[in-house]
């Protein structure tokens, strides 16, 4: 028996009969299943056996026919020419374009293991050479992570101080839940999760007495009992401005808390009043945006003042057009009562999120691969990169700033799937040909490995030896190799090395370690700097043999904001008042139009109750899927026993679904100007009316004629722009379509076929 760690848990693996046995850890207490289908032999069929490069690309060079990529065989080679192939590329565009014309996309969720995380390898390759064109931010938080630091403090500091599930279990009397506390979500950190404790929390807090409330437009966002207050998506701070006029109006504010740990709140008095804009923000006001009973806001407000309040906001909030405003208006609200700082009242950015939120463990900076330092300093926010490539040389504005979009000749990705995680999908393969060179490290022929030039087979974390450690977890997992690497699959870690070798600085990218010597490295390296917690850490040497180490004896509860709330003084938070803004100046001095210097709120282009729904009457949420993380393993038998008809269900009000003709498995059209794909219909009323809801992370699959997604992706869909000129976030849950029955025999999904190949030819570029 030995460990393994992948992003949605630990779990225990042996060699048996039929191959690699996968199993549960036994102390996890509410295990993912995800993690059970990593040895499935289903997953070899998509597997990358060895290096290929697109015939064109081949034949003729760097930027050829680049329209038809995705759509050309490729030409296998052996591992010495691709090493040669990439080496000198990367060489070619630095001497001619310069590294602002290299972009190293990654988005870090590739493996739970610290040496092996292909984002840390591809950045420590490209610093070698000369830097690259980086990003900042995630798709995951854009909004929240810009915003936050203006009003309270990082993301990163919130997140690992979190009130702990044990303290809300015995201190907590109402949780609201603005988008749910989606357990889905929970069954991953990254780094890797330990024990699963948010639904057993959520039982514990449910058994105890605690009142759910759940306002979203999906009744499942909360695992346990609860109340749901189905609200249109878009429209959670215009529910929160109205409860925030009734405390006020009804003298239920707590005036001390604001005048001693706030800044900023009697200039937002007057917007809630109306006294600055005219616009009174009360729940009669709110009721029409939102589709809430007034009387139900005013109720609720009177509900969270009398009792022990955490207020959550799922991050699927700010994933929209001004998704800086309810991330902002929480944290308004939750001072406003008062309750920042007491055991099991306050406020969460995120709890159901990741496994790690919420828990009072004891944290540590876990091993690192080391990136080094980026000579290049042009960056893009994360969800920019079409905006990017489609307009080199063009502006931007983030957080106050403006920048310029380089010129990207060369995209080396490792570590992430664009055409899962980015928006308008469409739009993304246009921009897609505007490089003259895509590289990609992959394990499976994803659709980022079909769209590229030259593709280097990558190995799994169950083929190469790796420690997991999350931050925010309690353990450290010795990951030993379980299986054989794949046909020609090659670490990252060892493909980087050889091109560097190529370039003549292998050296310095290896240091002249091993595997293993790099992994005691980064271990004695993490040991060193545990402090107290090292008495838990053995030497690398009887760590790697006892193979996990548990850091729980040193958990302890964590009440967020505790100390600041005690003394003010003497702990301020890292704001520029060193209190919470609830008006920042900093943010008003940027004078952006849609980002004023308090919460506000903004109609967003696409919502119920905008112009654009006489013709797309319906609004999409997608969320994170139940089956998976993000794309991963959506080739195994368990993310496909979730498909119907071998395509990603979407969620129908039977109300919609009968005006439309629709009934439960039938295949449907969703549909609107930026594209359109196929689903099968689930009928449901877990759902608002006027609503849908497709799960990301089906495979992108497009007909290459009729640009049809075949598979149920929606970011075939989806919005892609800034949620504002501040964070310039991810926005897809801004989104209107419609729907109808597919007419006819449904076409077949390709998602998971291996591009055409052709033998090579006798001609390379001179």
């Amino acid at each position: 028996m030995a460990y393994t760690t992948a992003h949605w848990g630990i779990y225990e693996t042996r060699s048996g009969e039929d191959g690699l046995e996968i199993l549960s850890w036994h102390e996890d207490p509410d295990p993912s299943p995800i993690g059970l289908s990593m040895a499935a032999p289903e997953l070899d069929a998509v597997r990358i056996t060895r290096p290929a490069v697109r015939r064109s690309w081949l034949e003729q060079g760097p930027g050829a026919n680049p329209h038809l990529r995705g759509r050309e065989p490729f030409v296998e080679v052996d591992w010495a020419t691709a090493t040669a192939l990439v080496g000198d590329e990367v060489r070619r565009v630095a001497e001619t374009f310069g590294n602002e014309a290299i972009f190293g996309g990654s988005y870090g969720w590739a493996s739970a293991g610290r040496f092996h995380h292909a984002q840390s390898q591809v950045h420590r390759f490209l610093n070698l050479a000369g830097g690259y064109v980086g990003h900042v931010d995630n798709y995951s938080l854009g909004a929240g992570r810009v915003i936050l630091p203006h009003v309270v403090a990082s993301t990163e500091i919130l997140l690992d101080m979190h009130t702990s599930w044990d303290v809300l279990q015995q201190s907590t009397d109402l949780f609201v839940a603005f988008g749910g506390v989606p357990v889905k979500n929970a069954q991953m950190s990254s780094g890797g999760a330990a024990r699963h404790r948010v639904r057993p929390a959520l039982d514990a807090m449910a058994q105890r007495g605690c009142r759910f409330i759940n306002i979203s437009p999906v009744e499942d966002s909360v695992p346990v009992a609860a109340e749901w207050i189905a609200i249109r998506p878009n429209t959670d701070v215009a529910m929160m401005l109205a409860i925030a006029h009734t405390l006020l109006v009804e003298d239920r504010a707590d005036r001390a808390f604001l005048a001693s740990h706030c800044v900023g709140f009697e200039t937002f008095a007057r917007y809630l009043t109306g006294a600055s804009d005219g616009v009174a923000k009360t729940p009669g006001w709110a009721a029409e945006i939102t589709g809430v009973d007034a009387d139900r806001i005013a109720r609720l407000a009177r509900e969270m003042h009398a009792a022990r309040t955490m207020i959550n906001v799922s991050w699927s909030l700010q994933r929209a057009v001004h998704g800086e405003q309810p991330f902002w208006m929480t944290v308004v609200l939750a001072a406003m009562l008062g309750q920042i700082g007491l055991p099991g009242g306050g406020f969460g950015v995120g709890y159901g999120a990741l496994n790690s939120v919420g828990h009072g463990n004891a944290k540590f900076k876990g091993p690192t691969f080391p990136q080094g330092e980026n000579p290049v300093k042009a960056f893009i926010p994360v969800a920019r990169i079409a905006d990017m490539l489609l307009d080199p040389g063009g502006t931007f504005t983030y957080n106050g700033k403006t920048q310029s979009y380089p010129d990207i000749k060369l995209v080396y990705w490792a570590g992430g799937n664009p055409f899962h995680h980015h928006q308008d999908l469409n739009r993304l393969m246009t921009a897609w040909q505007r490089p003259e060179t895509i590289v990609v490290n992959e394990q499976s022929w994803t659709a980022t490995a079909k769209f590229a030039d030259i593709v280097l087979p990558a190995t799994t974390m169950l083929e190469r030896d790796d420690i997991g450690s999350s931050g925010g977890e309690e353990h450290v997992v010795a990951m030993k190799q379980a299986v054989t690497p794949f046909a020609e699959a090659r670490d990252d870690h060892a493909i980087f090395a050889a091109i560097s070798a190529h370039l003549g600085f292998g050296e310095a990218f290896t240091e002249g370690r091993t595997v293993e010597q790099w992994l005691a490295h980064l271990y004695e390296a993490a040991r060193d700097r545990a402090g107290d917690k090292a008495r838990l850490l053995p030497p690398f040497a009887k760590f790697w043999e006892q193979e996990l180490v548990d850091l729980a004896p040193m958990a302890a509860p964590i009440v967020m904001l505790s100390a600041f709330r005690a003394d003010p003084q003497r702990h301020p938070l890292p704001t520029p008042s060193g209190k919470i803004e609830i008006f920042s100046e900093t943010v008003a001095g940027f004078a952006l139009e849609d980002c004023a210097g308090h919460p506000t709120w903004y109609a967003p282009p696409e919502w119920l109750g905008s112009p654009a729904a006489q013709t797309t009457p319906l609004h999409l949420v997608s969320d994170q899927p139940t089956r998976r993380l993000h794309s991963q393993l959506d080739a195994s038998p368990h993310s496909r026993a979730g498909k119907i008809d071998g395509r990603e269900p979407i969620d129908i009000h039977p109300s919609d679904a009968a005006a439309r003709g629709v009934v439960d498995g039938d295949c449907v059209e969703i549909f609107n100007a930026r594209g359109h794909c196929l689903s099968t219909a689930r009928v449901t009323a877990g759902i608002m009316p006027g609503v849908l809801r497709l799960s990301t992370g089906a495979w992108f699959d497009p007909d290459p004629t009729s640009g049809l997604e075949r598979h149920g992706n929606p970011n075939a869909l989806t919005l892609d722009r800034g949620a504002s000129t501040l964070s310039q976030g991810c926005s897809a849950q801004t989104c209107l379509v419609d729907l109808r029955k597919w007419a006819g025999e449904a076409p077949a999904t390709t998602a998971f076929d291996r591009p055409p190949f052709v033998a090579p030819s006798d001609r390379r570029p001179g």
